[in-house]
């Protein structure tokens, strides 16, 4: 049948419509029907209406495909809406405020949480006798924003069994003081997740600390505690335009409860789960891998695909580098994957079919990366793989095209660089080192030399707003001595949108306005061609579209 026999069941008219399809990039109607997209183009698609067809007046506003959140966490996300949020605190005043009041309205929480607890809120390295002087009978934590530290009082470490201190697995430490106890601070997931089990969310966490399964299996009620913090995640990210997403942690049980919304209409995005795999595992682990590719693979719900990490993060100077960290001679961390462990991983992940999804933020842990790549191409031979690699914060120069040679996307976050959102300029920079700041957050240069991109928030890293993250795109001020180093809007926009889609293999369904893909559309509050560039925050999302049903609708749009 015809797009001009068909019922519509919406059309949203009068839009100012960017398609991200360079055939036909421009419209100004979409008609949908039986949850995909069944014509583009002029006014004349009103006439597609009939007696149930529900017709949007979009009075001018930009509509766009629905957001692609290309690397976040939505479980984690989901939970910590409920966590005290420390964005903006700084001092030992306003954090002993915010941590009181907080216990004082959440009298029976096990662990009082804290987000958002920036390296430098107390201008010191912060101990677990900080943390006392604020509550000393209750435990108590709180996260960086880079979620790769956490901070937690005495009574969090002796009741999470760390206080001693504890073995950790390469890579994860519970760091000591000099009196031979545990000084507070807890680097890295399995570090830290006894004291996020004190919360009641190490179900929750394992996606992300050590890639297993909850044992035992979680009851009915337990997963429905889970699924209600899933929710939650998925109306905030529903609230910011977002239609499909990439979790960036998972096990076949984040999957399991994705299956059970989805069975029950209540997913309202689609989400691609990897399997995490850790560097305990052996080459036989990536069998679940396989298992969960064939047990979830449709529209909504999808896996092949594999997530690693190579290194930390720069703050806590865990983050892999080539050259040794200013004033500290002799350290670069080290890779939490040696180069042959990795390249033979990367072969045998694609060898399977599956893609790769590394989290590699120093120069070195990037290095290793492509070079893994580089050997599974050489072992197999090309294939649409599609291999990621999650921020490229810092890059050698002689790295930059062999991203673009092999085809590797470069999954990077605009909200991250020091000054461009929330993030402060320090300690970040001091630790990169003035010399290499011109190697840092090179997306423009990377796009240069053939790198697809793909742009994403890390959410809950930072805020998950996309309209936030176009604003620090496209704002970013240059460090002094370095290029200009923005995409412009419509790049942008596609990194958010159709290069978000390719880069998850999805570009067949969705991240584009085109007849026969999914109805997943964001009608923004205004015209953003038009909108100046400091109001993009508060544009807003008028609409949010997954599959044809609403599933935001901002003020007078109601669903």
């Amino acid at each position: 049948m015809k797009a001009d026999e068909m019922q519509a069941e919406l059309i949203i008219t009068n839009a100012r419509v960017l398609t991200m399809d360079a055939a036909h990039p421009r419209a100004e109607a979409v008609a949908c029907a039986g949850g995909r997209i069944i014509a583009v183009g002029g006014r004349d698609l009103e006439a597609l209406a009939g007696p149930q067809t529900r017709v949007i007046d979009a009075g001018g506003r930009t509509l766009l495909p629905g957001f692609v959140e290309s690397h976040l966490h939505l479980v984690l996300g989901g939970a910590e809406l409920a966590h005290l949020q420390l964005g903006g605190v700084h001092g030992a005043g306003p954090l002993t405020a915010a941590f009181r009041a907080y216990a004082a309205a959440n009298p029976d929480k096990p662990l009082l949480m804290a987000q958002g607890a920036d390296y430098t809120i107390l201008d010191k390295p912060v101990t677990r006798h900080d943390l006392d002087a604020i509550i000393a009978d209750r435990p108590i934590a709180m996260t960086a924003p880079d979620h790769h530290t956490v901070w937690a009082n005495t009574a969090a470490l002796r009741a999470a069994g760390l206080l001693q201190g504890a073995a950790m697995p390469h890579g994860h430490e519970v760091v000591m003081a000099p009196d031979g106890t545990a000084s507070g601070e807890l680097r890295e997931f399995e570090a830290f997740a006894p004291v996020v089990a004190l919360g009641g969310e190490a179900r929750l966490n394992l996606g992300i600390a050590t890639g297993e399964e909850p044992s035992p299996w979680p009851s009915d009620a337990d997963m429905a505690i889970d699924r209600a913090k899933i929710a939650r995640g998925l109306a905030h990210c529903a609230a910011h335009g977002i239609t499909s997403m990439v979790n960036m942690d998972g096990n076949r049980y984040t999957l399991e409860l994705l299956a059970g919304m989805r069975d029950a209409g209540t997913l309202t995005a689609r989400v691609k789960v990897p399997f995490h795999f850790k560097p305990h595992m052996d080459l036989a682990a990536l069998d679940r891998a396989a298992q969960m590719t064939r047990d979830f693979n449709d529209d909504w719900l999808t896996c092949n695909f594999v997530k690693m990490f190579m290194d930390g993060v720069m703050d806590s100077r865990t983050a892999f580098m080539l050259q040794d960290y200013p004033g500290v001679p002799g350290h670069r961390a080290e890779p939490l994957f040696s180069a042959p462990r990795f390249a033979e991983i990367a072969t045998e992940v694609d060898r399977r079919g599956m893609q790769m999804a590394v989290h590699a933020i120093g120069d070195g842990a990037v290095r290793n990366t492509i070079d893994g790549y580089e050997a599974a191409r050489l072992a197999n031979g090309w294939r649409d793989s599609r291999h990621r690699i999650e921020h490229i914060e810092l890059i050698d120069r002689a790295d930059i095209a062999r991203l673009g040679t092999l085809g590797i996307v470069a999954s990077v976050q605009p909200p991250h660089p020091p000054g461009a959102m929330d993030f402060p300029l320090e300690p970040t920079l001091t630790l990169i080192g003035q010399g290499r700041w011109r190697d840092a957050y090179l997306w423009r240069t990377l796009a240069e030399a053939g790198a697809p991109i793909a742009f994403a928030s890390d959410w809950p890293v930072t805020d998950v707003s996309v309209l936030r993250g176009l604003h620090a795109a496209l704002a970013r001020v240059p460090y002094p001595g370095c290029g200009d180093e923005r995409l412009d809007l419509m790049a942008s926009l596609h990194g958010y949108t159709a290069g978000g889609a390719w880069a998850a293999h999805r570009d067949g369904l969705t991240g584009r306005l085109v007849p026969g893909l999914a109805a997943d559309l964001v009608l923004l509050g205004g015209d953003i061609e038009v909108a100046a560039l400091a109001g993009l925050p508060e544009l807003g999302i008028a609409l949010t579209i997954c599959g044809g049903r609403i599933t935001h609708a901002g003020p007078g749009f109601a669903p």
